[in-house]
């Protein structure tokens, strides 16, 4: 069975509801006209891009965000997150770009190209790093609900139930809303920090030279750079961002849309996630033990005394928030990729689940499998969240190294190759991932047989 048509990347004509001219039938032109310039508007606000960084702006995401402000204040931390979305944005470009080119998934261009090995070893990889990872985004709506006083189980209901809600009606079109409409809310944490009333000169000394240093010990340093890293740059990102432009019915014509779609979501995104880092910071500043705090994750209970009822509200909202949509996106891509390399199979939000049953099985049932791990009493919530971004950063050069080979495979972009410029950032994000996850093992490998570095 082939999959229904895509829709067209400008808007579809029921995302603005028709309406009747108020005085006459000479205002039609107009009106007609401002519709346009609207679903122009939205085609560049709504898409793939923007649903990609702000889903990126995860649960795992934001309490590594939170955790670098609470343990180490702002020096570094705050323009390093700004840099690692500067990365995303060179990420997802190409992504966006080989969709809209070849009309083909990642998962199913590596399959394709490479062969039928590294296909499964790549959508392996991305199956089992969004796992870990939906644990955490479930851990998020967990921590968030549980601030507000409901229980775990009925976080992990929500969860389910908002994917599920997901994958109903058949339209990729109904899907993005709602995802869309979820991801404003990642903005909330903007409102955190300005309760958490930082410094602007403080700020301003950090981005500009990027200190204070962190005093801390190299391997808990380490681990922090590396879960900021795999907070932005992910596989499942490209996975997700490539095969949603495809589903989206993205050509080579839209590509200019695209890149202004990705670099207004890497923007808000990035301000979303330093809001993060600088609402938590009043914990460094008052040198709060968040271990007494949810083993670590408890983030909106601990900042309540500096930021008040309502501001630990937004910040337990946001979680909520992140988890959420990133439910939404990370399932997504799993649906995705397991559906692009099983010959035959519809991997499509424009199919019903009877047209498309693997696509739709894959991204309710690994949330329902997720849901059920973060139910297993006494569960290291912290940790686990941290570690899942550290997962992402060592498995993301393999797909790094694809991702760039396709990009310059002259044979399905044509005209579309990356430029020296896009290949120069390219292999300088690969090698500095690769180093950063190298680096951590050699110290964590150093660590554990009695070598103490730092």
């Amino acid at each position: 069975m082939s999959p229904p048509p895509a829709e067209s990347f400008a808007p579809t004509a029921d995302f603005f509801p028709s309406f009747a001219p108020t005085a006459g039938a000479r205002l039609q032109p107009r009106a007609s006209g401002l519709r346009r310039r609207l679903a122009g508007a939205m085609g560049l606000l709504v898409g793939p891009g923007v649903l990609a960084m702000l889903g990126e702006n995860d649960g795992p995401s934001m309490l590594s965000y939170a955790s670098s402000g609470a343990s180490y204040g702002i020096g570094f931390f705050l323009p390093f997150i700004l840099l690692t979305f500067a990365a995303a944005y060179v990420v997802q470009e190409m992504a966006m770009r080989l969709g809209a080119v070849t009309g083909r998934g990642y998962g199913e261009l590596v399959f394709q190209r490479f062969g039928r090995f590294w296909g499964w070893v790549s959508a392996g990889d991305l199956v089992l790093t969004n796992f870990v990872t939906l644990i955490t985004e479930v851990v998020a709506i967990r921590l968030g609900m549980g601030f507000f006083g409901i229980p775990a189980w009925g976080a992990v209901v929500c969860a389910v139930a908002l994917v599920a809600a997901g994958s109903w009606g058949g339209r990729y079109s109904r899907w993005e809303r709602l995802s869309a409409g979820l991801a404003v809310f990642n903005l909330v944490f903007v409102a955190v920090a300005v309760l958490a009333r930082p410094s602007t000169a403080d700020v301003t000394h950090a981005v500009a030279t990027w200190g204070p240093l962190p005093h801390a010990a190299l391997s808990a340093f380490l681990l922090m750079v590396v879960s900021n890293i795999g907070a932005t740059v992910t596989p499942w990102m490209l996975f997700f961002q490539q095969s949603a432009s495809v589903d989206k019915g993205m050509t080579g014509s839209d590509i200019r849309k695209g890149r202004i779609n990705t670099a207004l979501g890497a923007v808000l995104a990035a301000i979303a996630g330093c809001a993060a880092l600088l609402a938590a910071a009043p914990l460094f500043a008052h040198h709060v033990d968040m271990s007494r705090y949810e083993g670590g994750a408890g983030f909106a209970q601990a900042l309540r005394p500096f930021i008040g009822a309502p501001g630990a509200s937004l910040f337990a909202l946001g979680l909520i928030e992140a988890g959420a949509v990133a439910m939404l996106t990370i399932s997504a891509s799993s649906a995705y990729a397991v559906g692009e390399v099983v010959k035959g199979a519809v991997c499509s939000f424009n199919a019903s689940p009877k047209q498309a049953p693997l696509f739709h099985a894959v991204n309710i049932g690994m949330t329902l499998l997720a849901g059920l791990v973060v139910m297993i009493p006494g569960a290291p919530l912290m940790s686990i969240s941290l570690n899942a971004n550290l997962l992402a950063t060592i498995l993301m050069p393999s797909a790094l190294v694809f991702l760039l080979m396709l990009g310059n495979d002259r044979q399905i972009m044509g005209a579309h190759v990356n430029g020296r410029l896009t290949n120069v950032l390219g292999v300088s994000i690969t090698a500095l991932t690769a180093l950063a996850g190298g680096a951590y093992a050699v110290v964590g490998f150093l660590g554990a047989i009695g070598v103490k570095i730092g």
